[in-house]
């Protein structure tokens, strides 16, 4: 595999990595749904820190959540699956910049290059899983509660903060595939010669040449 590649696995992670973090912070997770509203003075969205209300005014007021252990058990768990992920990301980035060829550290070969490239592609790998497992969990919450007719609470859709995560899932992902690959493009390559083959069972011929006559040993007739 050629550097330019590994280098786009790379860059493609650390967009992916970028994305989660816009993700995490963005306000709008779930938006507030106008189906069945005539008039509509009030938007209310909430991600997973907070919720707010946006009047016709412009004025905002946002009010984080006051307690973890009385939120939902999928939005404790799409926290920590958020907070996995961007920890994740950042230890591959570090091991990552180390395995790229164009990179020099200190005497490592380029198999051990290799194989940190590997460590890295499937940390970023798993951090993509984290991602798109948080951001789907908590967007089938949202349909779900959207769906079902007996819900009477605020009905929301999705917002713009789920579709950042799935970009970012998709990019870190596919990133940390092409760093995988490149593990076995960065082995040593094996030394090329002719190779002879000797067979055990067939005794060993050894040639050696005549002995020379010597000059004192002639005889005269």
């Amino acid at each position: 595999m050629s550097t330019a590649i590994q280098l786009l696995g790379f860059l493609m992670c650390l967009g992916g990595w970028l994305l989660s973090f816009m993700s995490l912070l963005n306000d709008s997770w779930r938006t507030s749904s106008f189906v069945d509203q005539l008039v509509t003075s009030v938007w209310y969205y909430q991600n997973l820190w907070q919720t707010c209300a946006e009047g016709s005014t412009g004025v905002t007021n946002c009010k984080q959540f006051e307690s973890m252990l009385s939120l939902s058990g999928y939005i404790q768990a799409c926290r920590a699956l958020m907070i996995i992920a961007l920890v994740l990301g950042l230890l591959s980035i570090i091991l990552g910049a180390m395995g790229l060829k164009c990179t020099k550290l200190g005497s490592t070969s380029e198999e051990a290059k290799g194989k940190i490239s590997l460590t890295s592609g499937v940390m970023f790998i798993l951090s993509g899983l984290c991602v798109m497992v948080a951001v789907s969990w908590y967007a089938a919450q949202v349909v779900q509660e959207f769906n079902d007719p007996f819900y009477g609470g605020t009905k929301y859709e999705l917002g713009a903060g789920l579709y950042l995560g799935w970009a970012a899932g998709a990019l870190a992902i596919l990133g940390g595939g092409i760093l995988c690959t490149s593990f076995k493009s960065s082995a040593p390559a094996q030394t090329q010669g002719h190779s002879y083959n000797y067979t055990a069972s067939q005794p060993q011929k050894i040639y050696r040449s005549a002995p020379s006559e010597n000059s004192t040993s002639k005889a005269y007739v």
